[in-house]
C-alpha cells in the first residue's frame, strides 16, 4: 500500500517534493549542525547588476552549475585529471577508496557547506567534488612551479589553458571561474586529496596547499602590497574555500561593531534613502501664516520710506525679504516645479520603485579626485592594504593603497563584495572600500590622476574603462559604516567644504544658478505689483492719501 494519498501519487511533482522534504529532514539529523554554510547563491540585487561577473563561463566547480550543458566540454579535462591522480596514488590506494571515504565521513559536512538544498544523492556528490578537487589541484600546480617547490612538468592536456606567466586568455577565464562565489567546493576536500596523492602528513599537504593558494592570491589580488607574510598568517584550517582564502588575505579583521543607522536601514528596506525633513509638514500652516504677516509688514515699511511719488522699483525689489517670500504658501511647490532636475528626480524615484531593478544605494558623498586635487589635496600611495587608508589634514594628503587592475579585477571585486555580504554580520569593510573608490572616481580624469600618482596600476585598455569598472561597483546589499574609512571621508569633506572657493561655488549653485527661474517669476510678479501701485498712486495721489511729506530735505 502506498504511503501517499492517491491524489498525491498521481502528481509526480508533489511526490518528488515530498521525497525531497523527507530526505532533507533526515539529513538534518545526520549533518553536523555546527558547520555553517559558506558557499552561497549570489544575492539577487548583485546578480541583476551584472550576471556575467557571477556566472562561470567555462567550467563548473561544485553542484550549483554542474548541470549546465554549455559547461560539459570541460568534463573530459576533469576526467583526465582524475585518471592521472589515480595513477600517482601510492601504497596500493585506489581512487574509489577515496570517494568511499569522503562519502561515508564528509558528505554531511559537504552538504552543510552549501546554503542551497542539494537534490543529488551522496554517491554523486562525492564523485563530483573529488573530480573537481583533482582538476583544481592540477590547475593550481602552476603556482607551485612558480615557487620552484614541486610539479616541475605540467600535463600536456592542460598546457593550452595553464600559463605560468598568466598571459593566455584561457588561463584568465579559468581563474575568473574558480574564484566565483557559486563555483566553490570546501577547502578541506583539496587537503584530503593532496594527502592521498602524496601519502604525506597533513602538515605537508597543508604547506603545499598554502603555497598554491598564495600564488593564486598574488595573481588575483587587486592589492599589490599583499605580502607572503600576510598570506602565511591566514589560518588555513579556518578557510572555507578558495574565495574565502583570498578574502581573508586581503581584508583586515576589524572587530568594530556594526554602525548602520536605523535611518539608513529603513531607507534600504523601502528602496529609497530617507532625508531629514521630518518636521517640515508639522508646522507648515503656522509657518505659512507667520511668513505672510512678515511679508506684509516688510512691504509696508519699504513703501512708508518712499520719498517721491514715482516708486523706486529697484530699491523695493532689492530690499524685499526673499527668505520670507520663499516660505510663502505655494512658493515652495512653485520653486520645486521650476528648479532644474525635478523631472530627473521623479524619474529616479520611478526607477527605484520598479520591480525589475534593485533599490539604489546612496553613493558616498565625497568629491572626485579631480576636484580634490584642484582644492589642494595630495594623493599618496601606501605600502599596505585597506588599513592604510587615511587623510592627513596638516599636509592635506589622502593615503590610498596601491591597486592593480586587469581583466580579472572586476570579477574578483564583485565576488568579494558578494561573499562579504553573505558572511559578514558587522561592517562590510571591503564593500565600503569599493564605495569609497566609486565615490572619488567619476571619470577618466580621476583615473588618470590616480594612475600618475602610482595608486592605480592600469592594465586595462584605457582610463575610461577603469572609471567604468569602479562606477559599476555601486550596488551593495546594505549601507554600512566602517570607522576607519568613514573617518577618512569625514576629514576629506571637512577640508574640502571649508575652502572658500568651494563655499562660493555652492552659494552660486544654490542661490543663483539653481534659483534663477523662481527669482525671475517672483521679480516679474513684484514688478507688475509695483507698477499697479504706481498707477494707483498717480490716480489717487498717494502722498496726500498716506500723509507723506514729498518735500526735499
Amino acid at each position: 500500500m502506498s504511503i501517499f494519498p492517491a491524489s498525491m501519487a498521481s502528481n509526480p511533482d508533489e511526490t518528488r517534493w515530498i521525497i525531497q522534504i523527507k530526505e532533507s529532514f533526515i539529513q538534518e539529523f545526520e549533518e553536523d549542525d555546527e558547520t555553517p554554510a559558506t558557499i552561497f547563491n549570489v544575492p539577487k540585487i548583485l546578480m541583476l547588476s551584472d550576471p556575467l561577473s557571477y556566472t562561470p563561463h567555462q567550467i563548473a566547480i561544485g553542484p550549483y552549475h554542474y548541470w549546465r550543458p554549455e559547461l560539459y566540454e570541460m568534463e573530459k579535462y576533469k576526467l583526465d585529471a582524475a585518471k592521472r591522480f589515480s595513477k600517482n596514488l601510492a601504497d596500493g590506494r585506489k581512487f574509489q577508496d577515496l570517494v568511499d571515504e569522503l562519502r561515508k565521513l564528509s558528505v554531511p559536512r559537504i552538504r552543510a557547506s552549501y546554503d542551497k538544498y542539494l537534490s543529488i544523492n551522496d554517491d554523486t556528490l562525492a564523485w563530483m567534488v573529488v573530480m573537481d578537487a583533482c582538476f583544481l589541484l592540477e590547475f593550481l600546480r602552476v603556482y607551485a612551479v612558480k615557487q620552484g617547490k614541486a610539479f616541475a612538468r605540467l600535463p600536456t592536456r592542460m598546457s593550452h589553458m595553464v600559463d605560468v606567466s598568466g598571459r593566455k586568455s584561457a588561463h584568465n577565464v579559468m581563474l575568473r571561474d574558480i574564484i566565483m562565489l557559486e563555483n566553490q567546493i570546501p577547502l578541506f576536500i583539496l587537503r584530503k586529496v593532496l594527502e592521498w596523492e602524496s601519502s604525506s602528513s597533513p602538515e605537508s599537504a597543508a604547506d603545499m596547499l598554502l603555497t598554491m593558494l598564495s600564488g593564486l592570491c598574488k595573481d588575483l589580488s587587486p592589492f599589490v602590497n599583499v605580502s607572503e607574510e600576510d598570506m602565511a598568517k591566514v589560518p588555513l584550517d579556518s578557510c572555507a574555500h578558495l574565495l574565502d582564502f583570498l578574502y581573508k588575505a586581503m581584508v583586515p579583521d576589524m572587530d568594530a561593531p556594526c554602525q548602520e543607522s536605523s535611518r539608513d536601514l529603513e531607507g534600504l528596506s523601502s528602496g529609497n534613502i530617507a532625508y531629514e525633513d521630518d518636521g517640515e509638514d508639522k508646522d507648515k500652516s503656522l509657518g505659512d501664516t507667520t511668513n505672510l504677516k512678515r511679508l506684509v509688514q516688510e512691504i509696508w515699511k519699504i513703501l512708508s520710506k518712499v520719498k517721491s511719488a514715482p516708486v523706486r522699483v529697484f530699491r523695493v525689489i532689492v530690499n524685499l525679504p526673499w527668505d520670507v517670500i520663499g516660505g510663502l504658501p505655494g512658493v515652495k511647490s512653485l520653486k520645486r516645479r521650476l528648479s532644474p532636475g525635478t523631472q530627473g528626480s521623479k524619474k529616479s524615484d520611478d526607477d527605484d520603485n520598479s520591480s525589475k531593478r534593485p533599490p539604489l544605494v546612496e553613493e558616498i558623498s565625497i568629491p572626485s579626485v579631480y576636484k580634490l586635487v584642484k582644492s589642494g589635496v595630495r594623493f599618496l600611495p601606501t605600502d599596505s592594504g585597506i588599513l592604510s587608508i587615511s587623510f592627513d589634514s596638516k599636509t592635506t594628503t589622502l593615503n590610498l593603497p596601491v591597486i592593480n587592475l586587469d581583466v580579472n579585477s572586476q570579477f574578483v571585486l564583485r565576488n568579494m563584495v558578494a561573499y562579504e555580504s553573505c558572511i559578514a554580520s558587522g561592517p562590510l569593510v571591503f564593500s565600503r572600500y569599493t564605495e569609497l573608490m566609486n565615490g572619488i572616481i567619476d571619470s577618466e580624469k580621476d583615473t588618470k590622476i590616480l594612475r600618475e600618482k602610482g595608486i592605480l596600476l592600469n592594465h586595462l585598455k584605457n582610463d575610461e574603462e577603469v572609471a567604468n569598472l569602479w562606477n559599476g561597483m555601486s550596488k551593495s546589499i546594505r549601507l554600512t559604516k566602517v570607522p576607519l574609512i568613514d573617518k577618512t571621508i569625514e576629514d576629506v569633506n571637512k577640508y574640502y567644504n571649508g575652502r572658500w572657493k568651494v563655499k562660493a561655488g555652492k552659494f552660486m549653485r544654490s542661490y543663483v544658478y539653481g534659483s534663477w527661474r523662481i527669482l525671475t517669476v517672483l521679480a516679474t510678479i513684484l514688478l507688475l505689483l509695483l507698477l499697479s501701485i504706481q498707477s494707483f498712486c498717480s490716480v489717487y495721489s498717494c502722498p496726500r492719501l498716506f500723509n507723506i511729506d514729498n518735500s526735499t530735505p
